[in-house]
């Protein structure tokens, strides 16, 4: 059985830890480093970027979540966790810097910009509903990106091997697909270990 840990430190952890349970997986909130070393995947919610990047300096957390990412285990991240994972960001300097993307920070406008959308994305939905608020988007993907989705020609949603991030908050919904996929991404990585 897998466990899956949502960062607790800002931003939809509840929204992301019934997501994951609906999807029949056991979720931890993870407030502390060493609770990272309970969990096989972990979820970096939407918030405020540069707020989280403060709290995850505050509470020494950089160092503990690249190792997560160096000993192969899944990571997610949706909206800021988006940011959080890419290695470059325009006009900024990069946070965790694990996935080979270039993201711009509230590219689709500010809060009052918000907007849902159904959108396709591979291998997941034929019409998933997209939350997005103040939400990021993918400017360039390297060779190894696979681009999972798109909304009027802009990336929203990635995967680079274990590496999972879109630009919408997919746990405001009560649709649990993309969810799914990564647990499936979690329990696939565990097996890999595990021989």
């Amino acid at each position: 059985m897998v466990k899956i840990g949502v960062l607790a430190l800002q931003g939809a952890v509840r929204e992301h830890i019934k997501s994951v349970e609906e999807c029949g997986v056991e979720a931890i909130a993870i407030k502390r480093i060493e609770e990272l070393k309970e969990v096989d995947g972990l979820i970096l919610p939407g918030g405020e970027s540069t707020a989280m990047r403060r709290l995850i300096d505050k509470y020494d957390f950089m160092g503990a979540l690249k190792e997560f990412a160096q000993e192969g285990k899944p990571m997610f991240g949706t909206c800021a966790g988006l940011i959080l994972l890419a290695k470059n960001i325009i006009g900024h300097d990069p946070h965790i810097g694990v996935m080979d993307i270039t993201v711009e920070r509230n590219s689709f406008g500010r809060q009052v910009d918000s907007f849902e959308a159904d959108l396709d994305i591979k291998d997941v939905a034929g019409s998933f509903p997209a939350v997005f608020i103040r939400a990021p988007h993918i400017v360039e993907a390297g060779p190894e990106v696979e681009i999972l989705s798109k909304h009027n020609d802009r990336i929203v949603a990635a995967r680079e091997g274990q590496f999972l991030g879109c630009s919408f908050h997919p746990e405001l919904t009560d649709n649990h697909r993309l969810t799914a996929y990564f647990v499936e991404m979690v329990k696939e990585a565990k097996a890999k270990q595990l021989v």
